[in-house]
């Protein structure tokens, strides 16, 4: 029940953030993609350089 509650809360909680902030919301979107991004080049890296 609990989860479901946060789970709800959550959900409107970022539709209310992007509604009332599009600009800031779109740029969070962005800095998560561009961490997401680094890692997998890190990861990318890593396996290059264990079959090199």
């Amino acid at each position: 029940m609990i989860k479901r509650l946060f789970t709800w809360g959550g959900v409107a909680f970022l539709i209310f953030f992007m509604a009332m902030r599009p600009a800031a919301a779109a740029e969070v979107v962005r800095s998560i993609g561009g961490g997401i991004i680094d890692v997998m080049s890190g990861f990318g890296a890593f396996f290059e350089s264990l079959v090199a």
